[in-house]
């Protein structure tokens, strides 16, 4: 055969009937309620409307994507409870327990604690007592249920760690069908309550260090050539703008540790001195209300709820353990900071308003004798801590606003981050020095925040992270019945107390 007739027989095509077209038949899809997506007849293959990170685990609902991933994890309830979210933290930087206690108390022991003889002082004397313990107690529940909730989460997800909007968006995603499209806001709600909260504790922060300082400045300026006499508040407030631009370029949490300890150490000091003062010369209980009157109870809990919820630094520092299941563990990180925070609370509230009466002020410190080098020594001490807290407060809001934020920058996102922090910190300065009434001021932000971010949000998160799962809400559903009672209980704070220190800042009270 010659090549001529090799070639022209191999391009003899194949018979028809060994490339024909398969015949196609429909392939039926069915949405699966128990995995929440649509799976088909030809495979086990779940297509469902989520994005995956890069280790293509399903993170976040993305409208529109009906791309086939892979099975989802986290879907079924014996697979949950193998995954160990904790074994999958990578961490640069991880924290102790006792560094994350020290965070803690710190993100706590806030200027709150100096308010809350004016807390006691608008609710009475032994009720005032009573309800520091009540509210401590439940914003410490509510904390342990966001946290426990978090866990829930990342073992249906398949995440090694949630942020609080993070923890709120998976419950709504892996709750009921109903709840999916209320995901996004939730997140967003929770992020900007944070962002509003933590920012504004920044300014009552700076009224607060400002106030103090003025206080012996003042005395000192009476008796000197050299001293200026009688500034304005403000002044004081825009002076300490260049220091806390310098400690708050400070980026990791873990370097904000030792300035934590010296804060904490400051404030253990003041703390002993203030209550020498508070233990000299006491007057009888029998002169002071044992209960006030019904119309002042909202800003008691305004500015019991603003001191006592460190809620906004929670997530962060469990998520930066390197032991994350010792945070809400027996003892726990979590109740031996909580209960030596509210027993200190409810201490200063009932001794300060014994000591001082009618006459205490937005800050215990601000009463303490301004002719004595002890009480002028206290004023410094706890300015100098709270000034430090600050940098601890910044760092939630200023993460959330960045991580919003950066994509719209390329090369330059460490200019651009700096340039960020800045901007904010002179935004702090300037609300504070737009409302430098100290008391009224705690009292709006505990009432407009703390509300929805202690009670009201890991109530809602918890009631829909379980509501469709099997004895979920428990016996008799007294879970739902226990959520109802703290999403009421903070609304009417939020309406009450928002009500009564929006009208003390247009009256001018301190």
């Amino acid at each position: 055969m010659s090549k001529k007739q090799l070639h022209n027989q191999a391009a003899i095509p194949l018979a028809p009937a060994v490339f024909k077209k398969p015949q196609m038949r429909p392939m039926i899809a069915e949405y699966d309620p128990k995995r929440k997506g649509v799976k088909n007849d030809l495979s086990d293959v779940v297509m469902v409307k989520y994005k995956v990170d890069p280790n293509e685990i399903p993170v976040e609902q993305q409208a529109g994507s009906t791309l086939p991933l892979m099975e989802i994890p986290g879907r079924d309830i014996e697979v949950d409870e193998d995954y160990n979210p904790f074994e999958h933290r990578k961490l640069a930087h991880p924290t102790s327990d006792f560094d994350t206690l020290i965070h803690l108390l710190k993100g706590s022991l806030g200027s709150g604690i100096l308010a809350m003889p004016m807390a006691v002082m608008n609710a009475g004397l032994y009720f005032g007592l009573v309800a520091t313990f009540l509210i401590g107690g439940i914003c410490t529940y509510c904390v342990h249920v966001l946290v426990k909730t978090a866990h829930e989460l990342c073992r249906r997800m398949q995440k090694p760690s949630l942020g609080f909007a993070e923890t709120a968006e998976a419950a709504f995603l892996t709750g009921p069908p109903a709840a999916h499209k209320f995901s996004r806001l939730a997140k967003a709600m929770i992020n900007w309550f944070l962002v509003i909260d933590l920012l504004g504790c920044c300014c009552v922060y700076i009224v607060f260090v400002a106030k103090n300082v003025k206080q012996v400045v003042d005395h000192h300026a009476e008796s000197s050539d050299w001293l200026p006499h009688d500034l304005d508040l403000r002044f004081y407030m825009v002076a300490l703008l260049p220091l806390l631009i310098a400690m708050n370029l400070i980026r990791n949490l873990k370097y904000l540790a030792p300035f934590s300890m010296i804060a904490n150490l400051l404030v253990a000091t003041g703390m002993a001195i203030t209550f020498y003062y508070l233990f000299q010369d006491i007057p009888s209980v029998s002169e002071r209300n044992k209960f006030s009157e019904l119309g002042r109870l909202p800003t008691f809990f305004g500015t019991a709820i603003f001191a006592l919820e460190g809620i906004g630094v929670v997530m962060p520092l469990e998520n930066n353990m390197k032991t994350p299941t010792h945070f809400i563990g027996c003892p726990g990180v979590l109740n031996i900071g909580m209960f030596f925070v509210v027993s200190l609370y409810a201490l200063v509230g009932f001794f300060g308003y014994l000591k001082f009466g009618d006459e205490t002020k937005g800050s215990i410190t601000l009463n303490l004798p301004q002719d004595e080098v002890l009480g002028q020594c206290v004023k410094l001490m706890i300015a100098v801590a709270i000034f430090f807290t600050y940098c601890l407060q910044f760092y939630v809001p200023m993460e959330i606003i960045w991580k919003n934020v950066r994509h719209f920058f390329g090369a330059k996102k460490n200019l651009a981050e700096y340039s960020i922090r800045i901007a904010i910190i002179i935004l702090t300065v300037c609300i504070a020095v737009a409302i430098p009434d100290l008391g009224p001021f705690i009292s709006l932000v505990g009432a407009v925040c703390l509300s929805f971010l202690g009670l009201i949000f890991p109530a809602v998160i918890e009631t829909v992270t379980f509501w469709d799962r099997p004895n979920g809400l428990g016996r008799f559903n007294w879970v739902l019945w226990k959520n109802m009672f703290l999403i009421c209980f903070g609304i009417l704070g939020f309406l009450t107390g928002s009500y009564v220190s929006i009208l003390g800042i247009i009256r001018g009270e301190e």
